[in-house]
């Protein structure tokens, strides 16, 4: 039997070669001075090898120990072979699972439907925030307590509007996870009451809980009516402001119940549709008998031929008393918040505000999700009057 000085003393030569211990167990030792340690063993008439691993980080008693769990499965019927076999591919289905290859396979699918630009921007979020952190984890390893250490460090360097995104996309990638069988919770809801929020000069947002008072005071509001109008129509539609003082009569389709915007403001976008819901249908036609007589459905108030300023709609929230606490970009953030907790299909949501690239896969996914669109828009409208919960 070998012993510990043994195996040190052994020195590599031209030729691998063997020292043997007992029971099959020997140290193989390569030209490259490398030992392992390895068992010849037979099974169901075969003589087979089975690698137990380097030395010294192996030892000779981890080694014997090993021998003796390998001849106790052979006594049992199972290869111990194959069963290391069967364990390291287990283990590497499992990596598979990881929280960083299912952003990557759910990163790929949503960018069918995002523009490059905005798959950019997630992409570089998720690798250089999100994914050092916890991308190497399995699923349920991803519990409430580590994502929030995620969030916190966008909080921690002020980033709020980030660090609210990027709960929403990592709770995305956890439905994504859970409806192909890979995950069974998500935590990225439960978060919610344990971040700080955040309010940006340029465009901050209402929380899900205020939502419903700020329509109750944009519906009571009354002053300028086509400024009212166009603040209620982007609250409904969630359109980019530029998008809303673009629009045209002839884009509106009341027939079939659908806006229109102008390709020339939609970023190189094409084809962008929006379903009307019957609140938006009601206000367009209420609009069409004040500006039914112009090309611009929002005409300014000296020029008609010019829409209306970028500032009319955050005037309507000023005037309500909601000023720095919501504006028309916010809206379209409290759009994508309430309903993605209400569990719509996130691709329509990101349809609806325009995420998407153009060319054939966006004629493709306008068709493709239009009735799903139809429906939460509408309940979405209904949402904000506080007719359904």
């Amino acid at each position: 039997m070998l012993t510990v000085k043994q195996i040190d003393a052994a020195k590599p030569a031209e030729k691998s070669y063997r020292l043997a211990d007992s029971g099959g167990l020997f140290l193989f030792v390569p030209p490259s001075g490398k030992k392992v340690w390895r068992m010849r063993y037979r099974f169901e008439g075969k003589e087979k090898t089975l690698v137990i691993g380097p030395y010294p980080q192996i030892s000779l008693t981890e080694a014997r120990a090993k021998q003796s769990d390998a001849k106790m499965k052979l006594l049992a019927g199972v290869d111990p072979s194959e069963q290391k076999q069967a364990i390291k591919k287990k283990e590497k289905e499992e990596v598979a699972d990881s929280f960083g290859d299912i952003f990557r396979e759910w990163h790929a699918h949503k960018s069918k439907v995002w523009s490059k630009g905005y798959a950019d921007e997630m992409m570089n979020m998720f690798t250089g925030d999100i994914l050092p952190l916890i991308g190497h984890l399995r699923m349920e390893e991803v519990e409430p307590m580590m994502l929030l250490k995620v969030i916190r460090l966008f909080e921690d360097r002020g980033a709020m509007e980030r660090a609210d995104k990027a709960r929403r996309r990592c709770g995305e990638v956890f439905s994504y996870a859970i409806v192909t069988g890979r995950a069974k919770y998500n935590p990225a809801p439960d978060l919610v009451g344990a971040m700080k929020g955040y309010r940006k000069n340029n465009y901050p947002f209402l929380p899900m809980h205020r939502i419903h008072e700020f329509q109750r005071a944009l519906n009571g509001y009354g002053g300028w009516v086509i400024g009212k109008i166009a603040a209620q129509v982007l609250h409904y539609t969630a359109m980019r402001t530029v998008e809303l003082r673009s629009l045209v009569w002839s884009g509106i389709d009341f027939e079939n119940s659908l806006i229109t915007v102008d390709p020339e403001v939609m970023k190189g976008r094409k084809l962008h549709v929006v379903p009307m819901s019957e609140q938006v249908t009601a206000l367009f036609k209420f609009l069409q008998q004040i500006t039914g007589q112009y090309e611009l459905c929002f005409p300014g108030r000296n020029d008609r031929k010019k829409p209306i300023s970028e500032n009319a709609v955050l005037g309507v929230i000023r005037s309500i008393g909601y000023e720095g606490q919501t504006s028309g970009h916010g809206f379209r953030h409290q759009f994508s918040t309430v309903l993605n907790e209400k569990h719509w299909n996130s691709d329509a949501i990101e349809m609806q505000l325009a995420h998407v690239s153009g060319g054939t896969r966006s004629v493709y996914n306008h068709a493709a999700y239009l009735a799903t669109r139809r429906e939460m828009m509408q309940f979405w409208a209904d949402w904000l009057d506080e007719k359904v919960s």
